[in-house]
């Protein structure tokens, strides 16, 4: 139940900030809006990947130059890089596009990890100072945690409560229309004797 208002919470705060994006991003500025997502995959050796990806959106009306991500919210002591790398840097990043950025990492240690929002940094031609701007922080991460096996017909279990009955009715009524539509093969038998 947390869990759910606690996602709600967060979608309307992120709707509520791309709203108010445009608002703020009226003047002749970029506006830098960055979305970070870590997902969990349990592999078969016992080991877990996090799959963490970045969406860079720049809701402003002018480009923004010299764009850099860096994420060092995974310490190597904990994790391991499999593909990709925390940081990236791009040329230009126009009004109104965006970037993404993923890192794929493997877990060694167990327990609960919150990350830290990752930093992007830009420049604006009209400033000589670097701007900063900080993503979106992840859920907190339950790594390598006890989990229940998955039931695999479990789906099945809850489509079978939810529209049993009603499979079962319309399964009825179509065996009835059939036996009714279909003529019967002991009175074509018996017509057939009383031509001869």
């Amino acid at each position: 139940m947390e869990k759910t208002m606690l996602n709600g919470l967060i979608s309307v705060l992120v709707a509520l900030l791309l709203v108010s994006s445009s608002a703020l991003a009226s003047s002749d500025a970029p506006f830098i809006v960055a979305h970070k997502k870590a997902t969990l995959t349990r592999l078969k050796s016992g080991s877990e990947r996090v799959s963490v990806s970045i969406d860079i959106y720049n809701q402003g009306s002018v480009t923004a130059y010299d764009v850099s991500l860096t994420d060092n919210s995974w310490p190597l002591d904990a994790f391991d890089i499999v593909s990709g790398n925390t940081s990236k840097s791009w040329e230009r990043l126009d009004a109104g596009s965006f970037v993404s950025h993923s890192v794929e990492l493997d877990a060694k240690v167990k327990g609960p990890f919150y990350g830290a929002p990752a930093v992007i940094t830009f420049r604006i031609p009209t400033k000589a100072a670097l701007q900063e701007a900080y993503s979106t922080p992840i859920q907190p991460l339950d790594i390598l945690a006890d989990r229940p096996p998955e039931k695999k017909f479990e789906w099945a279990k809850r489509l079978l409560a939810k529209y049993g009955s009603l499979v079962s009715v319309i399964s009825i009524v179509v065996l009835f229309v059939y036996l009714i539509a279909t003529p019967s093969k002991s009175g074509a038998a018996k017509g057939s004797k009383k031509r001869r």
